[in-house]
């Protein structure tokens, strides 16, 4: 069984979308990560972490508000935003640095 740490250190770019199912903003989140995995297909894995239920997880990688997504490639964070995003935004973040 793969394990967080497991997945991040991949040598693919991993978007880790830190959420909770009670937060309204990461619940918008969900139908425009699915358009943003449809778009950009085997470039990007998307993996999604509850902040309730990995606390430590997410305070080991700083999350401090949700929704937060942390793109990672080989263990390493390259790009960091906190709070809800449009599909269109977030596509003009995350394309250059899947080059």
């Amino acid at each position: 069984m793969e394990t967080f740490e497991d997945a991040i250190s991949d040598d693919r770019f991993v978007l880790v979308d830190f959420f909770a199912t009670w937060c309204q903003p990461c619940q918008m989140m969900h139908p425009v990560l699915e358009q943003v995995k449809a778009v950009l297909g085997d470039k990007l894995r998307i993996i999604k972490v509850d902040v309730d239920k990995r606390r430590i997880t997410a305070a080991r990688h700083g999350v401090r508000s949700i929704p937060t997504l942390v793109l990672m490639r080989g263990g390493k964070e390259l790009w960091r935003q906190s709070g809800a995003m449009s599909k269109a935004d977030l596509l003009v973040a995350l394309e250059p640095l899947l080059k």
